[in-house]
């Protein structure tokens, strides 16, 4: 038996498990958009595991990057095209990235 996650229970899924704290609304967005986008890709579905998605995927803003690889990017977008070709990115905006951990 199926069901359908609307991006509310996605979040609320978080709130649930007290993993709230693990990524912003905003975060939260572009990883649930990336997770829909990449069951559409495959064909396959995704088990909502909050704690898994926890521990595979991490949001970073612009200084954590930065202080995190040792490098001084100018913006988001930079970072993202350096980070694509070491590991997934799911999405961006101009303040925080979603990566997969690598």
């Amino acid at each position: 038996m199926k069901t359908t996650v609307s991006k509310y229970d996605f979040i609320r899924a978080f709130e649930d498990s007290n993993r709230s704290n693990s990524f912003s609304s905003d975060g939260l967005e572009i990883l649930y958009d990336y997770l829909c986008s990449y069951e559409e890709d495959v064909g396959e579905e995704v088990e909502l595991d909050v704690i898994a998605f926890c521990c595979e995927f991490s949001e970073y803003d612009l200084e954590e990057i930065n202080n995190t690889y040792d490098k001084e990017f100018e913006d988001m977008d930079e970072a993202s095209n350096w980070l694509n070709y070491r590991t997934m990115v799911c999405g961006h905006n101009d303040d925080i990235i979603v990566i997969q951990d690598f």
